[in-house]
């Protein structure tokens, strides 16, 4: 069962602001510094951001796969395909966080090119987790009522 903040609509909206807003902006430090040419110091922040992204939205994402997603599903069986994609995106997410850890733990992590690919990737993080957001938000408001009941409460 997921705790409530996930089923309501507005407080789920709300915890996905806060984190990627947050990613946004150690994403924009990251090209800060790259642009300016402070490798070590983009670095520091790519591990920043990296264990930002591991403990707030990958977290977030296995705590709506553990309770969240079966509470959807019990409530609400046709959306079997909404969920498998939703799970499909946080996938992708952890794919992408793994690909830059592997970045961030080369011999030569503080050179400009790898920095590039580190950012790209934080890129590609934000705008999946923004669309991952927006159909999980709607699927929430809109399809099941604004309000996820689990069967406990439900009785």
């Amino acid at each position: 069962m997921s705790g409530p903040a996930l089923r309501n609509v507005d407080s789920h909206s709300l915890i996905h602001e806060a984190a990627l807003e947050e990613a946004r902006e150690l994403t924009g430090v990251l090209e800060h510094c790259l642009q300016s040419g402070e490798l070590p110091k983009a670095l520091e922040v790519a591990y920043v951001a990296l264990e930002h992204w591991e403990s707030r939205t990958l977290q977030h994402a296995a705590s709506e796969e553990e309770g969240l997603y079966l509470d959807v599903l019990a409530q609400r069986p046709d959306l079997q395909s909404v969920i498998t994609s939703l799970i499909r995106d946080h996938q992708l997410m952890r794919i992408l966080a793994g690909e830059i850890k592997e970045l961030l733990m080369r011999q030569n992590a503080a050179q400009t090119d790898n920095i590039k690919q580190v950012l790209h990737r934080f890129n590609a993080l934000i705008l999946i987790d923004h669309l991952h957001n927006e159909e999980e938000e709607r699927m929430i408001g809109h399809e099941v009522g604004g309000h996820v009941h689990a069967d406990e409460e439900a009785i």
